[in-house]
C-alpha cells in the first residue's frame, strides 16, 4: 500500500483566498494533514465567490466553484480568532503542528498571539510562512496586496495585451490569478525547504513571502533583457521578445500557435507552406535575423497561414516535428484526448453535493502517487474531529 509523500506532516492553514490554500492544497495532495481554520459562520471568502456554484439537490446548501478549486484534502475547524478561547485552541493547534500558513496583514495576528513569535515560543520546530502583498518589510509592507494590483505593480501587464499602435492595444492582466498561484507554488516549495532544514537541526523558521517579489522574480526573460540592456520591454501581443515566429497566426478557418524554436524547424516549416526560399534568405535564415526583419517576415507568413485550416496545419507541421497547436477553449482543453489521457479531470464525492468535478493535481509521483482524500469541506465540518486528533479528547467536567 502506498501512502503520501507527506503523510504524518500536519499544515495549520490559516489563510484565505488563494495564493495560502493554493499551497495547503498542494501539501494536503502530497499526504499532509491540512486543518484549514475558518470564520464561523462565514468561513473562507472564496465560498461566496459565485456564481457558478456547487450545490446540493434541494440548492439549500452551496459552495462557489471559486472555493472548491483551492481546498480539497483539507479538514475545515471553524474557529474565531478574536476571542480569547479561540486564540487558545489555534495555539494548542500551533504547538502540534508542523506547519502554520498565513496571510493576515503585517502584524494582523500579533494582536491574538498568533505571529510567529509567539508560536515559536510553544513550539520551536514550528515553520511558519506569512503570505503577503509586500513581504515583512519596506515601505509597502502595511498594504494590503491583490494579485490584479502586484500583476500592474509588477510589470506583468505592461508585458500583456497588443502592441502599442495595435487595435486594442493597452496593459492586460492574465486571464487568471497568476500572481496568486505562483506565489503558492513558492510558498511550497519553501516550506519543504525549511522542513528539510528542520529535520537537519531541529530549528523551525519564519518564512516571508511577498506577492510583489514572486511577481518581480517571475518576469524571468523579460527581465534580463531589461537588466542586460538597460531598455524596458514593451507589449508585443502574442509574440515573443527573443524569438521568430513565436505567436498566433490566421488559418483559413481560426488561429493556430506556431512556436519555431531554431533554425531547423522554420526551414522545415517554410518547405511546408511552399516557402523554402524564405529558409535560405539572409534576413530569415537564423533567429536573430528574423528578430530584427520580423516586421517583414510576420506579414509573408500571415499571408500564407490563412491558406489552410488550423486542422490542415497542425496535421502537417506536426509530421514534420515542427511546434504548433491550436488556440483551445476551456471546454475544449477538458476534451483533447492528451488532457483526457492524462487524467487532469477527477471527481471527489462530497457529503451534500455528490460528485465534484475538480482539476487533478499535475504531479506524477512513482512510489507516493498523489491521493485525493477528501473533497472541499463544509465549514466547520471537521471541528470537534480536528481538536480530537490534534488535542486528544477533551477533560471531563468537574463533579
Amino acid at each position: 500500500m502506498t501512502t503520501g509523500a507527506l503523510q504524518g506532516l500536519k499544515v495549520l492553514d490559516l489563510s484565505r483566498v488563494l495564493a495560502g490554500p493554493w499551497a495547503s492544497q498542494i501539501l494536503g495532495d502530497l499526504g499532509a494533514d491540512v486543518v484549514k481554520v475558518e470564520r464561523p459562520g462565514a468561513g473562507d471568502d472564496t465560498r461566496a465567490w459565485g456564481p457558478p456554484w456547487v450545490a446540493s439537490k434541494e440548492d439549500d446548501d452551496r459552495q462557489a466553484a471559486y472555493f472548491q478549486c483551492a481546498n480539497r484534502n483539507k479538514r475545515s475547524v471553524a474557529i474565531d480568532l478574536a476571542t480569547p478561547e479561540g486564540q487558545a485552541q489555534v495555539r494548542a493547534l500551533a504547538a502540534k503542528a508542523d506547519v502554520v500558513l498565513e496571510n493576515f496583514k503585517v502584524g494582523g495576528l500579533a494582536a491574538y498571539g498568533l505571529d510567529f513569535e509567539s508560536l515559536e515560543a510553544v513550539n520551536p520546530r514550528l515553520v511558519y510562512c506569512s503570505i503577503t502583498g509586500f513581504g515583512q518589510t519596506g515601505p509597502y509592507a502595511p498594504r494590503a496586496g491583490y494579485d490584479f494590483l502586484i500583476q500592474g505593480m509588477g510589470g506583468l501587464m505592461s508585458l500583456t495585451g497588443r502592441a502599442d499602435g495595435e487595435n486594442g492595444a493597452g496593459p492586460q492582466k492574465v486571464g487568471v490569478a497568476l500572481v496568486d498561484i505562483m506565489t503558492g507554488l513558492y510558498a511550497t516549495i519553501a516550506v519543504l525547504a525549511a522542513l528539510s532544514h528542520r529535520d537537519r537541526t531541529g530549528e523551525g523558521q519564519h518564512i516571508d513571502l511577498a506577492l510583489l517579489d514572486v511577481q518581480v522574480a517571475t518576469l524571468a526573460n523579460q527581465a534580463a533583457n531589461y537588466l542586460a540592456s538597460g531598455v524596458a520591454p514593451k507589449r508585443l501581443g502574442n509574440a515573443h521578445p527573443n524569438i521568430v515566429p513565436y505567436q498566433d497566426f490566421p488559418t483559413a478557418d481560426g488561429d493556430m500557435i506556431l512556436a519555431v524554436g531554431n533554425d531547423g524547424q522554420f526551414a522545415r516549416f517554410c518547405a511546408i507552406a511552399g516557402h523554402a526560399e524564405w529558409a535560405a534568405d539572409e534576413r530569415f535564415a537564423t533567429n536573430p535575423a528574423r528578430v530584427a526583419n520580423r516586421s517583414v517576415l510576420i506579414p509573408l507568413l500571415r499571408q500564407t497561414t490563412v491558406m489552410k485550416t488550423t486542422a490542415e496545419w497542425v496535421a502537417a507541421l506536426e509530421a514534420e516535428a515542427v511546434p504548433c497547436g491550436p488556440i483551445n477553449r476551456v471546454d475544449q482543453v477538458f476534451a483533447d484526448p492528451q488532457v483526457q489521457a492524462r487524467g487532469m479531470k477527477i471527481e471527489l464525492t462530497h457529503p451534500a453535493f455528490g460528485p465534484v468535478p475538480l482539476v487533478a493535481n499535475p504531479i506524477r509521483l512513482s512510489a507516493t502517487p498523489i491521493a485525493y482524500r477528501q473533497a472541499p469541506p463544509a465549514l466547520g465540518e471537521h471541528t470537534a474531529e480536528v481538536l480530537a486528533d490534534w488535542l486528544g479528547p477533551a477533560p471531563l467536567p468537574a463533579r
